[in-house]
C-alpha cells in the first residue's frame, strides 16, 4: 500500500436507503424496513469515512435522493441507468484528471487508510476483492479507461472480482492488490462486519439495536 497521498477523487456509488430497495437479501431475518435501517448506517459509516481519507474531490454516485443521512463535503450526482457494470464504468466519467478510486456502500468496516491507498505510487490500478467473490473497491490512475476495463463484466457473481482483476491484468495495468473485506449481504454477514467496524460504528450500534429490539 502507497503512502496516504489519497486519490484525486474519490467516488461512493451508492442506493437511497429505501425499505424494500435496499439490502434485500437481510429480509428475513430483518423486515425492509429494519434493512433500510442497517443499510443507511452502512451508508452514512461509509461517507463519515471518505471524509476521513485524503481526496481533492469527494462525489456520491446516487440511486435516489439524498436523505438527512449525507453530510457536507459531497458532490451528489446522478447514477445512469443500466446494468451495474454501465454505471460503475459511467461513476469514472465525474471525474476531472488524476487517479480514482469507487468503493460501494456495503463495507462499513472500512478505514480512511484503505481509502488512502490510491495515488501516485507507479500503480495503474487498485483492486480490493469482496469475500463473496465481488469487489469492495475499484481505482483507476486514469478514470478515462473506466469504460473498456469495467464494460461486459458479469456483475453479482461468485467470479464478478476474478473477472474483474483479471480485465485489469490482460489490459496490461499494473494492479495494486488491497485487502479482502466482507460485504454485508445476508444476517450472517451483517454479523461479522458488525464486529470489525471501529468503535462508534453507526452500522454495529443500529445492528445490536435491532437485537435488543427482539429480546
Amino acid at each position: 500500500m502507497s503512502a496516504a497521498t489519497g486519490p484525486h477523487t474519490l467516488l461512493v456509488i451508492a442506493k437511497e436507503p429505501v425499505p424494500g430497495r435496499v439490502k434485500t437479501r437481510l429480509t428475513p431475518p430483518y423486515t425492509p424496513q429494519e434493512a433500510a435501517v442497517l443499510a443507511e448506517a452502512a451508508l452514512t459509516d461509509t461517507l463519515h469515512t471518505a471524509l476521513r481519507a485524503p481526496a481533492r474531490r469527494r462525489v456520491l454516485v446516487l440511486d435516489g435522493t439524498p436523505g438527512p443521512w449525507l453530510p457536507h463535503g459531497f458532490d451528489v450526482v446522478p447514477q445512469v441507468s443500466g446494468a451495474l457494470d454501465e454505471r460503475i464504468a459511467a461513476a469514472f466519467d465525474v471525474c476531472d484528471g488524476g487517479p480514482a478510486l469507487l468503493v460501494g456502500m456495503d463495507t462499513p468496516q472500512l478505514t480512511a487508510d484503505l481509502l488512502s491507498c490510491t495515488g501516485p505510487d507507479g500503480h495503474d490500478a487498485w483492486f480490493g476483492p469482496a469475500a463473496d467473490g465481488g469487489f469492495w473497491a475499484l481505482g483507476l490512475a486514469d478514470p478515462s479507461r473506466a469504460g473498456s476495463l469495467v464494460g461486459g463484466v458479469p456483475m453479482s457473481t461468485d467470479r464478478t472480482g476474478a473477472v474483474q482483476r483479471l480485465r485489469l491484468a490482460e489490459a496490461g495495468l499494473t494492479v495494486c492488490d488491497l485487502p479482502l473485506l466482507r460485504d454485508v449481504d445476508t444476517a450472517a454477514d451483517a454479523t461479522r462486519v458488525a464486529g470489525l467496524c471501529p468503535p462508534g460504528s453507526r452500522f454495529a450500534t443500529a445492528l445490536a439495536s435491532l437485537a435488543e429490539a427482539v429480546r
